[in-house]
């Protein structure tokens, strides 16, 4: 079973979104560095209210899915289809455009920490103008299993095998299989703990460390990366992660490969043009 190993890094870096949400963005976040299907990764974290107060106010997406997953604090969610969802620490709300949507992301605090992620993922050509989705997916329903070695991993996309254990999370479990497979992994690990996934051998993947650092791959040839940053894999069907001397947390991320402008992903000028017309003389919400 062939080991990936390191094969770039992309550190992130500050920028601000919505109404001026202070964040870090790795994937995404320079020209010609995506790593299809995945579109961006966002983090954002901090303590000062004025960093995240203004939210996200309403906006249009077509062509894609957006991921958001919560550390710390409260967010609320609200779309023209009439969802509304409470994302709270460790929530997950799993968000499919579709051929379009209008939705929010506001605070539900004025105070404290805020502190996650938000990830797009690609669709298909033939999925691009489905029906938009919305799901709401709680803490307590994704798995959080003890590692042999110390310290815990989260399942939120894709399947886990630990100890002879094998854990599916709520999303893209076997009975629920996505178009781009996607796995999506919270890991914590202590010093110098090792953890070992297997990952379609076809899937382009990547580990970004939001806490301590970490060493991929295995003896001499492992390779480390720094806070809050992202580390491109190599091809493979495994990939093998260490901890640093102050321990980790990291999401590792994979998906099986499916042309973006501003919130529109689309596959040809055209589309990305007609998404603009239709947001623009109001028909990009309604159902086709």
């Amino acid at each position: 079973m062939t080991t990936r190993s390191l094969q770039h890094v992309i550190q992130s870096m500050p920028t601000s979104d919505g109404a001026g949400v202070k964040l870090r963005r790795s994937i995404g976040a320079q020209r010609g560095l995506y790593l299809d299907p995945f579109l961006m990764l966002d983090e954002f974290g901090t303590d000062h209210p004025g960093d995240y107060i203004a939210g996200f106010p309403a906006h249009p997406h077509r062509g894609f899915e957006t991921v958001t997953y919560m550390l710390d604090g409260r967010m609320q969610h609200r779309d023209h289809l009439g969802n509304v969802g409470d994302l709270g620490p460790g929530g997950v709300q799993w968000m499919t455009a579709g051929r379009g949507v209008i939705h929010s992301e506001m605070p539900l605090q004025e105070s404290g920490r805020m502190r996650g992620f938000q990830l797009w993922i690609n669709l298909p050509a033939a999925e691009k103008m489905k029906p938009a989705g919305y799901r709401d997916i709680p803490a307590a329903e994704i798995p959080e299993l003890a590692l042999p070695e110390g310290g815990t991993i989260k399942v939120i996309a894709g399947t886990v095998e630990v100890a002879g254990q094998t854990v599916s999370g709520p999303v893209n479990g076997p009975a629920s299989r996505l178009s781009t497979d996607p796995l999506y992994l919270d890991l914590a690990l202590p010093a110098g703990a090792r953890f070992e996934q297997a990952i379609g051998a076809s899937h382009n993947a990547f580990v970004y460390a939001y806490e301590g650092s970490l060493s991929i791959g295995d003896g001499a040839a492992a390779k480390a990366i720094p806070t809050q940053a992202a580390g491109v894999l190599t091809p493979g069907e495994r990939v093998s992660l260490t901890a640093g001397p102050s321990g980790l947390r990291a999401v590792l991320i994979a998906g099986e490969p499916v042309v973006q402008y501003g919130p529109f992903v689309m596959n040809t000028r055209e589309e990305i043009e007609q998404a603009i017309r239709d947001y623009n003389d109001g028909t990009l919400a309604k159902a086709a």
